[in-house]
């Protein structure tokens, strides 16, 4: 085979490769979920910048909070919960979807430090800055927006 075909059909292959790596990235960054599709996405308990208590479940939306990139994850917190103070490497973004949120900053969950979150309401959690919230009797559910990896830990 001469240099102008074999360079002709090496550029045809990687045309045809960054094509496949150009589709697989775009499907991983466009994304539409009703919200029947997001209650069929997988959940867990503990899952990467979480309370890790069994009273929140975590479907991840959007990338993957445990590695370097956007993601988003929504929480889905039963009545009468309380997360304790805690911290996130990462500065985070969120949205109450349903429910009542009490959220507050600080290093202890004081309910006199809390404000009431309705559905619709927004809220920050900056990097390394302690926080807390709290269901009351409707539970709460929260889209949460960072940038990974993210973490969490409690203050002691």
């Amino acid at each position: 085979m001469d240099r102008l075909r074999c360079g002709r059909l090496l550029c045809v292959i990687s045309l045809l490769a960054w094509s496949v790596f150009a589709s697989a990235q775009d499907s991983q960054v466009k994304r539409r979920l009703t919200p029947k599709e997001i209650e069929a996405l997988p959940s867990e308990n503990a899952g990467a910048g979480t309370s890790g208590l069994r009273a929140v479940t975590t479907r991840v939306l959007f990338g993957d909070p445990t590695k370097s990139g956007l993601y988003t994850i929504e929480l889905k917190v039963a009545p009468n919960t309380v997360i304790q103070a805690h911290t996130h490497r990462d500065t985070r973004t969120a949205v109450v979807v349903s429910g009542m949120w009490h959220f507050g900053y600080g290093p202890k969950n004081e309910e006199a430090l809390v404000k009431a979150l309705p559905p619709g309401a927004f809220y920050t959690e900056p990097a390394g800055e302690s926080h807390f919230a709290r269901t009351g009797p409707e539970g709460a559910t929260v889209s949460i927006t960072g940038y990974g990896p993210t973490d969490t830990v409690y203050i002691k």
